[in-house]
């Protein structure tokens, strides 16, 4: 897998920027990527040293339509929990 398509986008919640203060970042990744995958991308694209990437995949939400009586979903997303070593940052979100 290109190290490019591993990483989607970053997450932006309270939760996300709280982590944030313990040197730890959220990034939505492919489903098919691995954790080694997630590390090397990080560490490529950033310029920084990953201690651990936890990962977890989020069941998409069940939505209703309002015009026809059926159910829809929302997509499953992957979602990287990845701490950096010491005193490393991502220049990304510090602003």
């Amino acid at each position: 897998m290109n190290q490019h398509d591993v990483l989607v986008k970053p997450v932006i919640s309270e939760k996300s920027y709280g982590l944030m203060d313990g040197g730890a970042y959220v990034f939505v990744v492919d489903p098919r990527a691995s954790k080694v995958e997630i590390r090397q991308a990080v560490e490529s694209a950033f310029g920084v040293r990953v201690a651990s990437v936890n990962t977890m995949v989020r069941k998409g939400k069940r939505k209703r339509s309002r015009r026809v009586a059926t159910f829809g979903r929302r997509p499953d997303t992957k979602r990287a929990i990845v701490r950096l070593v010491g005193d490393d940052r991502i220049d990304l979100f510090e602003s």
